[in-house]
């Protein structure tokens, strides 16, 4: 293979790993770990909620924080700083008990993985468009998939050797630490840079980048609520390991090809229908969790939530650098913020209605609803002149 070619295949490599540890292990291993700590810590649906949500608002501080240009020419240092702090963080869970600590470990969990998300799409899709290998964005994003899936295994491994949760953050921690340094190794630079040195200029608030981040939100309030409880929802129809096990990997397997399976859907449609198809699907499943039974109804929702999770992020990106084509950094930062919102109001939501209600039905039928919404103002953001 020549060096051409190498170099954006290892960037994207180096992304998708980034995106494993940062986020389908970081930010996604809480949902197969959280059935245990809930029966072994005395935790209600309530106390997870705060605990997810806690994740969700520094996920936000995260993606504020990102979107200033203080980190400009220091790219990489963050991104590596962010994956070494998530690794440290799940080790940390696994020696903790109070709900504060927990939630306060899980909040700085959130601002590391929104620091990760940002720049380390920055570099590699910065490299991947100089070299005009956009395509490799489906690796990027297969990623979380990896991680989830891989979370999946871990856990269920843990599981069958007798392990409780607190070995299972503990070898999340250490695979974490693995995956930073198989970053550091392949993703060696920062962002490419065109030399002119200029900042990013202020966002311009149309309407349609307005609509776009309602739609965010939404989706932010939408898939959270499943990702969060999808195992918990398992272990309550007395599903068995076996079966929560297979439900968050067919999550994961889902993610790794679903930038793949989406594709010729974007290619035909463009963004903005994309991302409103997506939202439908993922409302589909989402309601499917809870409507059809157990297992069918969670492994359903399962593959929908990988299926469609991150062609969403995906798809919200290409139609913000539409609406937005000179501020991409930005963009991202304040997309992912919308989208931030959103999830910290979800576990919330679903935890208290489940407390009160005694199931996740009535929160995740809600949600759903959300999605639905936020599908058409993603339609509606399109420019006329694509309409």
């Amino acid at each position: 293979m020549n060096q051409s070619s190498a170099t954006p295949l290892r960037y994207s490599l180096g992304g998708l790993v980034a995106m494993a540890v940062g986020m389908g292990i970081g930010r996604f291993i809480y949902t197969p770990i959280l059935p245990g700590m809930m029966s072994d810590l005395g935790l209600s649906p309530s106390d997870a909620g705060i605990i997810a949500s806690a994740n969700f608002l520094g996920y936000l501080v995260g993606a504020v924080v990102a979107g200033y240009g203080w980190a400009a020419g220091r790219e990489r240092g963050v991104m590596l700083a962010s994956l070494g702090l998530s690794a440290a963080l799940c080790l940390a869970m696994g020696i903790s008990s109070d709900v504060l600590l927990l939630s306060l470990i899980r909040f700085l969990a959130g601002v590391a993985s929104a620091l990760m998300l940002v720049f380390a799409a920055t570099i590699v899709f910065s490299h991947l468009g100089a070299a005009r290998r956009l395509d490799l964005q489906a690796v990027h994003f297969g990623g979380v998939g990896t991680g989830i899936a891989l979370s999946a295994l871990l856990v269920a491994a843990g599981t069958s050797a007798g392990y409780g949760w607190r070995a299972d953050w503990m070898a999340a921690g250490l695979v974490s630490f693995a995956g930073l340094l198989a970053v550091a190794l392949l993703i060696r630079d920062g962002p490419v840079r065109d030399g002119s040195g200029s900042k990013e200029p202020a966002i311009r608030w149309t309407a349609a980048f307005v609509k776009l981040n309602i739609a965010y939100a939404l989706f932010g309030i939408g898939y959270v609520i499943t990702a969060t409880f999808i195992i918990a929802i398992v272990r309550d129809s007395n599903g068995g390991p076996f079966t929560e096990a297979l439900v968050w990997l067919c999550t994961g397997l889902a993610g790794i090809v679903s930038v793949w399976a989406w594709n010729p859907v974007l290619r035909r449609v463009g963004p903005f229908r994309s991302l409103a198809l997506s939202l439908i699907a993922l409302a589909a499943g989402v309601s499917a969790s809870v409507i059809v039974p157990s297992p069918i109804g969670p492994l359903i929702g399962g593959l929908l939530l990988g299926f469609t999770i991150m062609v969403i992020t995906a798809f919200a990106f290409q139609a913000g650098r539409e609406l937005v084509p000179l501020a991409p950094r930005r963009m991202m930062a304040i997309t992912t913020a919308a989208f931030g919102i959103g999830q910290i109001v979800g576990p919330l939501i679903g935890g208290y209605l489940a407390d009160v209600s005694g199931s996740f039905t009535s929160a995740t039928l809600l949600a759903a609803a959300g999605l639905v919404i936020g599908a058409y103002f993603a339609y509606s953001a399109e420019p006329e002149a694509r309409s």
